[in-house]
């Protein structure tokens, strides 16, 4: 693929991914300010708010990410124009499907889509809109299906096989370590790996549902259909941050001007992630005691094991660039940095509700979405976000200003203090999903909603920075061609 057209289209995969990020930010305020008795929403709205908040926010992301990856992949592979558009294109109707689907026919099943709520809703929405909620969820499942598949294609055209990829051949000992593969090819490929299973897994229990909702007739086991549910939506969005990680691999050394190869500890440890994170989803299912016992002592295990592998080559690695190197510091830099640091903290939580006499305790509780808000978006959505930064940086002569470094700060501290006060109301007991608190559970939820605030309009200094560098980026293209001339 042409550089100059991956770039127009990973310019529009961020941007999308961006603008969608604010506008769910804002129905993430809406919902803690009923919660904390502040907004005066019905309990229909809410949910309705609730499902388009955490379906558009995981898919956005992974959005983003994407073009994260595409970006730096199509650097060393080749990877199909055409795919990449139609990824985007698929993305695009399937929003306008959920969208639909949620505020014109008011679903309001959750991300989950949890067999058989679509179907059985109690007649809180109808058949219309469960199906255009269904299939848009099926048809942006196929658009990303389609570029990692394409990834795949592609890497294993350049290296051999996924396996090769992965760098078996140097862990095993036939090459050296110096003719590792890129960091960039060795994290797509374990996405790649994942993510075709993840999705594989979601488009059959979308298929079943919308079976379901047709034809009631149609009955699916519960418990295999929430299995491939969390199959499907814990790999996935676990995957964004695997993708946009990406960004810190290849930009940090560039601004340590130090080199960052992969290594054979590198090397396992992305392939014992690419294992853990195909079966930690049962973690999710740790309240369900018809599970199998040993699926469950697993979901423990390696949840634990899983936040360690990565994360730590990652973060230690990231010190080891930066440390003494005399690094300029910007917007970008330093948004890549703290997403080491959001990432970190972010699994702590999450290794302590995967424990199983915790986990029944608090599961059900805001502790989770504590550690999925500070995992995410000071883990992966900052990992782009610099990415943004860097793209904005390197391909025109647009400015960071004091602006773009309040709102760096602002963001940091925004996002760590809305994580804090889920965190608070998990420690609380306080349910999550409840469209009403009592007043015991008001007090975090104001908090976190003042907290959003300043989150959002920091993440919408982000996304301007970035849309005024699209109209600036040709004044780089006119300025460097006269220089050719003058040349």
């Amino acid at each position: 693929m042409e550089a100059k057209s991956r770039n127009n289209l990973v310019v529009s995969y961020l941007t999308l991914g961006g603008i969608i990020i604010v506008a769910m930010m804002v129905f993430g305020i809406l919902m803690l300010l009923t919660q904390g008795g502040m907004l005066d929403l019905s309990p229909a709205a809410f949910y309705q708010f609730l499902t388009i908040h955490g379906t558009g926010m995981v898919g956005a992301a992974a959005l983003a990410a994407a073009g994260v990856m595409g970006y730096f992949l199509s650097q060393y592979v080749q990877l199909s124009k055409k795919i990449m558009t139609a990824n985007l294109a698929l993305f695009l109707i399937g929003v306008v499907m959920v969208i639909v689907g949620v505020f014109s026919f008011k679903y309001a099943g959750s991300w989950t889509f949890l067999y058989p709520l679509p179907k059985l809703s109690a007649s809180a929405w109808g058949t219309v809109g469960a199906l255009l909620y269904l299939f848009g969820m099926l048809i942006l499942g196929v658009g990303f299906l389609l570029f990692y598949l394409d990834s795949g294609r592609a890497i294993m055209k350049k290296y051999g096989s996924l396996a090769k990829g992965l760098g078996w051949d140097v862990i095993a000992g036939k090459k050296s370590e110096d003719d590792a593969p890129p960091k960039a090819v060795i994290a797509s490929t374990m996405v790649t790996i994942v993510n075709v299973t993840a999705l594989t897994a979601g488009s059959a229990v979308l298929i079943m549902n919308v079976i379901n909702v047709i034809n009631p007739a149609f009955t699916v086991d519960p418990l295999l259909a929430k299995n491939l549910t969390y199959a499907f939506g814990h790999i996935f969005a676990n995957s964004i941050i695997y993708m946009a990680v990406i960004a810190v691999y290849e930009i940090l050394p560039r601004y340590a001007n130090r080199p960052w190869k992969a290594n054979r500890v590198f090397l396992i440890a992305w392939t014992m992630s690419t294992v853990f994170t195909l079966l930690i989803y049962t973690h999710h299912l740790l309240m369900d005691s018809v599970m199998p016992t040993w699926t469950l002592i697993m979901a423990q295990a390696l949840s634990y094991a899983n936040g360690l592998p990565v994360l730590v080559v990652t973060a230690y690695g990231a010190l080891m660039i930066v440390y003494k190197s005399g690094i300029k510091w910007d917007v970008a830099s330093g948004l890549l940095y703290l997403s080491m640091f959001g990432w970190v903290v972010g699994v702590v939580p999450a290794i302590v509700d995967a424990t199983i006499v915790v986990n029944h305790v608090m599961h059900n509780t805001k502790w989770v979405p504590g550690h999925f808000h500070m995992y995410m978006a000071l883990g992966a959505c900052t990992m782009f976000f610099g990415f943004m930064y860097y793209l904005a940086k390197q391909d025109s002569y647009i400015k960071q200003t004091i602006l773009d470094r309040l709102s760096f700060v602002a963001f940091a501290l925004a996002i760590v203090s809305l994580s804090g006060s889920f965190l608070v109301s998990g420690a609380l007991s306080t349910p999550r999903r409840w469209a009403s608190h009592i007043p015991e559970w008001m007090g975090p939820a104001v908090f976190g909603a003042f907290a959003g605030v300043f989150a959002a309009l920091a993440v919408t200094v982000f996304v301007i920075h970035f849309i005024r560098y699209i109209f600036r980026r040709k004044e780089k293209v006119s300025g460097d061609r006269n220089d050719e001339k003058l040349a």
